[in-house]
């Protein structure tokens, strides 16, 4: 596999909450312009890679970190590694979707504004083209003024990929984002990615295997904190080469 193809390249990573080992020298690559689905049961360490990758972990009192997490050939956990920085490239997607209480344009242009963006054009432009890309410029373009909280959950949640989207992340991670939604909305969220992938990298955390098997192009399989199977989604499913992994996607357990 040639290394340019990889954006993020992530090296014996442990992580410890305390002494309790969370992640177990996990090794993996994740390549541009591919979703990768990331799966197991809980406490398994899934969420807890997302928050590796764009260092929301800093956020946590007593958590340590070995190994080396690259972007772009990078080591995001460098001392000239600036955090905020770094999350512009690697946005967040939560599984509640969690719009800030005003309206939907500053929610669009809040990365933007906190950059110090001050130009209008500029921010009226982020707003278009990220609601565009988030497939919602249609429902809300008139009513960008209004709270980001007055829509549903499941426009609030594709308020957030524009949030996203509008500091032209590289990365975009998204933890369980349609688990809280209804199938209607999963579905706009899903077509959405499938489009989003053209120009980005995506890593989805799911317990949803029909989601895993329809949208990613390799699939990661984690069991108490370690990396117990990846590659390619068709043989992750069809052909697993571990019992864990078959057992787990056959929901003999999790």
């Amino acid at each position: 596999m040639s290394e340019d193809k990889n954006l993020i390249s992530i090296r014996d990573l442990h992580l410890y909450y305390g002494k309790v080992e969370a992640l177990k020298g996990v090794t993996m690559d994740f390549r541009k312009n591919e979703i990768t689905a990331v799966i197991g049961p809980s406490g398994c360490g899934k969420s807890t890679l997302l928050k590796t990758i764009n260092r929301l972990n800093d956020l946590v009192p007593d958590v340590t970190v070995t190994g080396t997490v690259k972007l772009n050939g990078k080591d995001i956990y460098a001392p000239s590694m600036n955090a905020v920085d770094l999350r512009k490239e690697v946005g967040m997607l939560f599984q509640q979707p969690n719009p800030f209480p005003f309206s939907i344009y500053d929610n669009v242009t809040y990365g933007l504004r906190i950059s110090g963006e001050k130009d209008k054009a500029v921010l009226d432009e982020a707003v278009e083209r990220s609601l565009q890309q988030a497939a919602i410029w249609d429902e809300l373009k008139d009513r960008l003024h209004d709270n980001a909280l007055s829509v549903s959950g499941g426009q609030q949640q594709r308020i957030c990929i524009a949030r996203v989207l509008a500091t032209q992340p590289k990365v975009i991670l998204m933890d369980e984002p349609t688990s809280a939604l209804d199938p209607i909305s999963s579905d706009k969220i899903e077509r959405t990615m499938l489009k989003l992938k053209e120009d980005y990298t995506i890593v989805i955390v799911t317990r949803n295997m029909q989601q895993a098997s329809r949208l990613s192009d390799r699939t990661a399989f984690f069991l108490g904190g370690k990396l117990i199977e990846y590659g390619k989604t068709k043989d992750i499913f069809m052909q697993p080469e571990h019992k864990e992994t078959e057992d787990y996607i056959s929901g003999r357990f999790g």
